[in-house]
């Protein structure tokens, strides 16, 4: 279990026992747009991202790799396949992590990766998907794609340990549920000091690709697997971070940010709960993490279903009641409403 995973420094990034679960991402925009990659950099940055994977795929890049490690407010991993010669180009420019698979490289030209990833004490991410897997490892695991993935990782790691490397991150993904919750217990089994990163490959758009991936990822977090995540999606790269600290507050594994909780609503609402949930939440950034607000659309079921909130409001059908801990300590007429009123006064009772 992650209690008796080794830790792995990135920078000042701590990965491993005894740290919180890391919320990552990748950039979705081309190296070569610098400026472009600058605001995404600094919008993922402003929500909690802790790391983030950069697509490093040919040499001509290196400038542009340059610079984003020079402005990055989160620590860089290059993202490399098959040239070794561009995983020691970003070694070499600063980065201090590097994801690659020792399969596909030649062996003198993973033996100077190591030997430089050593010397510049950086940490090396490996691991299998379901797209990198060859017929021949999934015949020598009788079909068995989990275990595949998990032969394939096997390998890699192997060719490092052979060097005496082990700054190492493992990672086992696809796109089913099944076969990545049961790679990660094989890596867990066979594998228990190396720190994990989790996430399902190629999980979709929302709402359906937010919904596979939290429900993998938490049989996983569950059990204690899980040191570094990230939630793929077919969308901007700040909601797969926000997304990533949803679910690891469901989980009560993180409390980073507000977390708003909010009535279905029924033929009794007094408010437009989606609403008022959209319009405060960017008005709440900056109150302490953990915290819990409540947005209920009536006064019958709101103070009391959500008596545990920190703070909430209720619909009435004058206007709305403020409460702290279950109990109403303000009214408002829906005349005096306001989100911007809501908002101070729930700062100030908090």
């Amino acid at each position: 279990m992650s209690t008796l995973r080794k830790r792995v420094a990135i920078g000042n990034l701590i990965i491993g026992s005894g740290f919180p679960v890391r919320v990552e991402s990748m950039l979705k925009t081309p190296i070569t747009d610098v400026e472009a990659c600058r605001k995404e950099i600094d919008s993922l940055a402003e929500e909690g991202c802790e790391l983030l994977r950069v697509a490093f795929p040919n040499i001509n890049c290196l400038p542009y790799l340059r610079d984003i490690l020079q402005f990055s407010k989160v620590p860089i991993m290059a993202d490399i396949h098959f040239d070794f010669k561009l995983a020691l180009a970003a070694l070499e420019t600063g980065c201090m992590a590097i994801r690659i698979n020792p399969g596909n490289m030649p062996k003198e030209g993973l033996v100077d990766i190591v030997n430089l990833a050593r010397e510049r004490k950086a940490v090396i991410r490996i691991g299998s998907n379901s797209g990198s897997l060859s017929n021949v490892q999934i015949r020598q695991s009788y079909g068995n794609k989990a275990k595949a993935l998990f032969l394939a990782v096997k390998e890699q790691l192997q060719m490092l340990e052979d060097m005496g490397f082990e700054d190492i991150i493992l990672s086992c993904k696809s796109t089913s549920i099944t076969e990545t919750v049961n790679a990660n217990l094989l890596l867990s089994k066979h594998f228990p000091k190396y720190p994990l990163h989790i996430g399902i490959t190629e999980a979709g758009v929302m709402p359906d690709g937010l919904v596979k991936s939290a429900a993998g990822m938490a049989l996983l977090l569950t059990q204690g697997l899980g040191d570094t995540m990230r939630i793929s999606l077919s969308a901007p790269a700040v909601e797969e971070v926000k997304a990533g600290y949803a679910l690891l507050r469901s989980l009560g594994l993180r409390k980073k940010g507000v977390e708003i909780i909010s009535c279905p609503t029924c033929g009794r609402k007094h408010l437009d709960v989606a609403k008022i949930v959209e319009d405060i939440s960017p008005l709440l950034k900056g109150l302490p993490d953990g915290l819990i607000v409540a947005v209920m659309g009536c006064e019958v079921n709101g103070p009391r279903e959500a008596k545990e909130a920190d703070v909430g409001i209720a619909g009435t059908p004058n206007g709305i009641v403020i409460f702290k801990k279950g109990k109403v300590v303000e009214q408002i007429d829906r005349d005096d409403f306001s989100i911007e009123k809501v908002s101070a006064i729930i700062r100030e009772l908090l």
